[in-house]
């Protein structure tokens, strides 16, 4: 079980990237005070956490009706994976993200916080494989939610620090980390592609 929830916290904590987004918090709520930016945090963290729950109990019935087999969804979440990995490693996400909050909305806890930023297609993805690949196993759903809400109370974590103090964060740790976990995330998607190669075989 324990297995179960680390593989899942490291696949969550990769693709929803609480600290590569934390800058780009940082950037969006620059013209609110503390007390704005906190509340901002936590509507954004919330939304994205329901609807990131919501595809892991939607994800296989979706899967079925669309006739989709879980291996191959495995082989496309593992390559969208391994092109995000790449991404990470050579600063695009990054740049990609900052472009996303160019246009941003009035409310910019649900847009582009919750969506795209926090629960993007690589997190909705990521759920709906690692939920699927448990089948009917309600414990092991059950752990790889426990997981996922971890990784955005962490989230929220790092996004309160930073509403008190900016100076918490500093971009090239952030740079380097992101880094390492690319290197993490591109083993795990290569994994997934394997897996659902094997699946179909």
């Amino acid at each position: 079980m324990y297995e179960i929830y680390l593989q899942s916290f490291v696949l969550y904590f990769v693709v929803i990237d609480p600290f590569g987004t934390t800058p780009i918090f940082m950037s969006l709520t620059k013209h609110q005070n503390a007390k704005e930016k906190i509340k901002s945090a936590l509507e954004g963290v919330l939304t994205a956490t329901i609807i990131l729950i919501f595809f892991s109990i939607v994800g296989n019935f979706l899967l079925s009706y669309l006739n989709i087999s879980l291996g191959a969804f495995k082989i496309a979440g593992g390559i969208i994976l391994f092109i995000i990995s790449l991404e990470m490693l050579f600063d695009k996400r990054q740049e990609r993200k900052e472009k996303d909050i160019e246009n941003v909305s009035n409310n910019i806890a649900i847009f582009p916080l919750a969506i795209p930023l926090l629960s993007g297609p690589a997190a909705i993805t990521s759920v709906i494989v690692i939920v699927s690949q448990f089948g009917d196993n309600l414990t092991y759903q059950l752990i790889s939610t426990i997981s996922l809400l971890c990784v955005m109370l962490l989230t929220f974590i790092l996004f309160f620090i930073v509403s008190k103090s900016q100076q918490f964060i500093n971009k090239k740790v952030i740079n380097v980390f992101s880094r390492v976990i690319a290197i993490v995330l591109a083993g795990l998607s290569i994994q997934y592609i394997i897996d659902g190669v094997i699946s179909l075989i």
